[in-house]
């Protein structure tokens, strides 16, 4: 995959924006529309900046560690784009892995995150992405991803339920096989707190 290119087709993006215009009746020459579509064409290049960046370059650097217990990083924020109606989600990803022998700076389970966020995604295949990517990658003995996001495609449209919550879980390695192992990940990713 390209690094950040841009490859974004502004103008095609622009050309398609004034067709929904007209097509839902709208004049896209009024003044407050006149620059929509270019608004939407940045919008869209940054929503999807995923598309062109490589989430592995962020576990290049892993630092050797005899380190042998759950490190865990809660609570990081994200939005994304659900491929069936182009609608936000958003939410929180919640991360652990049992390391063995290398650890991950922090900031790189927020970068991956972002990286595979900012691309079309339904939020079961993204939580599996980022689980395989730290197995895969790292090498890691254990690793346990929890997504809860609320969905606008659900939320503000069709059923209209806001205040949903879906949650999705990728546990793999010895958070799959072992019961007490996946308990404590879970215990430490929950606690006594709720839900997001």
């Amino acid at each position: 995959m390209k690094k950040d290119a841009s490859p974004v087709d502004h103008a095609r993006i622009e050309r398609a924006v004034r067709e929904i215009l007209h097509a839902v009746g709208e004049d896209p020459d009024r003044e407050g529309l006149l620059e929509t579509p270019a608004r939407v064409a940045r919008m869209y290049a940054e929503m999807f900046s995923g598309l062109h960046q490589d989430p592995k370059v962020h576990l290049r650097k892993a630092f050797t560690e005899k380190y042998d217990e759950i490190v865990l990083v809660r609570d990081i924020s994200f939005t994304s784009v659900c491929e069936h109606h182009l609608l936000p989600f958003m939410g929180k990803a919640h991360i652990g892995y049992l390391p063995d022998g290398r650890v991950l700076g922090l900031s790189k389970l927020a970068r991956i995150v972002e990286v595979v966020s900012h691309r079309p995604q339904v939020q079961e295949r993204m939580t599996e992405q980022i689980a395989d990517l730290l197995v895969e990658d790292l090498g890691a003995k254990g690793v346990a991803v929890v997504v809860e996001a609320s969905h606008t495609c659900m939320t503000i449209r069709g059923i209209r339920k806001p205040g949903s919550l879906c949650v999705t879980s990728a546990m793999k390695g010895i958070f799959r096989s072992n019961v007490s192992s996946r308990a404590e990940v879970m215990s430490l990713i929950y606690g006594n707190r709720p839900a997001l």
